[in-house]
């Protein structure tokens, strides 16, 4: 499954240098036959101690992790939507991603100028998300000129379609995500057909720096900061907070020698990059099933509520087709267990058939 998340900002946010510290966790490309070879691609494995556990439990020859995509966009500026600076490669490449993640700068540093002159994470992020839904209104905008010939003929696909867009663009006009929109399950359906940009989960990164003398608005609990606490609250919206440059700087380093370089910096023991990773993987809507034994440890990734033949698909395309039944344990008690064939004796491990909806952190093996 090809799952990748678009790292936007406006410029000297942050933005290329957190990419540089995902990278850090990368995994070799070969595993993962969707992912495409390109420089400001990052295939970063999704940290999972399971796959750990059960890598050991198997004393499996190989362990590969889930993983998924993050794209380093072009910088936006103001005027995106329009074209300005690389506007439209920025939101064409957005187009391609399955989330978004907003880099938003919050530390004073005069050495640093930021695009607009001050530092304001809100103002940072209205600018974005205006280029997000300016492009999407040009888009149904359009969308409902071609259609109104269908329309007007009683065209009843049509007829469904501008009903649904028509709830979307007064939305947009008043500055609203589509994603805001309350839609029903046919609605969603037909809106998720044009790929709208502010339809897209939205993840907030929001970037400091350690160390003494810099000054970040979460620690000077700044009105700034919680004013965009407000946001996060009213919105739903997911956030983590993360130091970039030290994230960066430390990539090359691992184990002990990392943590007494990390205390020296003055960073704080959690990276905020995991939690990054693991919070991208969520609000796609994911999670983690595994295949285990002395070949190979997997964590495989699919959608929440998938069948077992269809998480099957996750392994080969044919699985959904010539599914017969599904053997499956959770991983814990699988290694509680010590041995799969004790957790067999115990009944542990049980046989589900096409309608098993499978649960984050099965342990399957698939019948066909």
């Amino acid at each position: 499954m090809s799952l990748s998340i678009g790292i936007v900002g406006l410029p000297n946010v942050g933005k290329s240098t957190l990419f540089n510290a995902l990278t850090e966790k990368s995994v070799p490309a070969e595993n993962y036959p969707f992912c495409t070879i390109d420089p400001s691609v990052g295939i970063v494995a999704v940290p999972d101690e399971r796959l750990e556990k059960l890598n050991h439990f198997s004393h499996s020859r190989k362990k590969i992790p889930a993983a998924i995509e993050f794209v380093d966009i072009a910088g936006l500026v103001a005027g995106a939507a329009e074209g300005a600076g690389l506007g439209n490669k920025f939101l064409a490449h957005i187009r391609e991603t399955d989330a978004i993640a907003e880099v938003v700068r919050i530390f004073e540093d005069d050495n640093i100028i930021h695009v607009s002159g001050k530092i304001n994470p809100m103002d940072d992020i209205g600018v974005i998300n205006l280029e997000l839904i300016l492009a999407d209104m040009q888009t149904v905008t359009k969308r409902l000129q071609n259609i109104e010939r269908d329309v007007k003929r009683g065209d009843k696909d049509a007829v469904r379609e501008k009903d649904a867009l028509s709830k979307v663009l007064p939305a947009l006009e008043a500055g609203k995500l589509a994603r805001t929109v309350s839609l029903d399950e046919k609605e969603l359906a037909i809106v998720k057909t044009m790929h709208l940009l502010s339809m897209k989960p939205i993840l907030y990164i929001l970037n400091k720096r350690s160390g003494s003398g810099n000054k970040n608005l979460d620690e000077l609990n700044d009105g700034r900061y919680q004013e965009l606490i407000a946001f996060f609250k009213e919105s739903g919206a997911g956030h983590v907070i993360v130091d970039a440059k030290i994230e960066s700087e430390l990539k090359d380093f691992s184990g002990e020698e990392r943590e007494v370089f990390r205390a020296e910096l003055g960073a704080s023991k959690d990276d905020g990059v995991n939690s990054l990773i693991r919070m991208s993987y969520d609000i796609l809507g994911l999670m983690t099933y595994f295949t285990t034994g002395e070949d190979e440890t997997r964590a495989w990734t699919i959608k929440k509520n998938s069948t077992a033949p269809e998480a099957g698909m996750a392994i080969h395309t044919d699985f959904k087709e010539k599914f017969i039944r599904a053997e499956v344990i959770h991983c814990d008690k699988l290694l509680e267990s010590g041995a799969y064939s004790l957790a067999k004796e115990k009944g542990w491990v049980r046989t589900e058939g096409k309608e098993y909806i499978v649960q984050d952190g099965d342990v399957i093996e698939f019948r066909i």
